[in-house]
């Protein structure tokens, strides 16, 4: 199964936490503002693709872009993949439960991000 990982980052544009899901040679990441266990969904920023490394990573980020620490890990299970919506199924330490990634009409890095676990 593929990995995810979620990274608490202290940049200098503020803190945020990297959603990075493991797709190929590269991870397919997003931001959002507040913890991704948090009720409703969120604002997500799509960025460019990570380095498989960050799986495992916590530390200094090149380049003065802050620092990165593990908030959660885990597999995941792709439901659905289109251009503008994701769904997966997070088996993490943290996030257990189904995951919905989902563009915003007529923007190109604006996604929202809603979690509903399973209980």
């Amino acid at each position: 199964m593929p990995r995810f990982v979620v990274l608490e980052h202290d940049s200098p544009r503020g803190l945020h936490w990297d959603l990075m899901f493991q797709h190929g040679e590269a991870l397919s990441t997003w931001a959002v503002t507040q913890p991704p266990d948090e009720d409703g969904p969120l604002a997500a920023e799509r960025l460019f693709h990570h380095r498989l490394a960050y799986l495992d990573y916590e530390g200094p980020v090149p380049g003065g872009r802050g620092t990165v620490k593990g908030w959660d890990q885990g597999t995941y299970e792709l439901r659905s993949r289109s251009d503008d919506v994701w769904t997966v199924v997070l088996a993490g330490r943290r996030l257990v439960g189904e995951a919905t990634l989902r563009r915003l009409p007529d923007e190109e890095t604006a996604w929202e991000f809603s979690f509903h676990p399973i209980v």
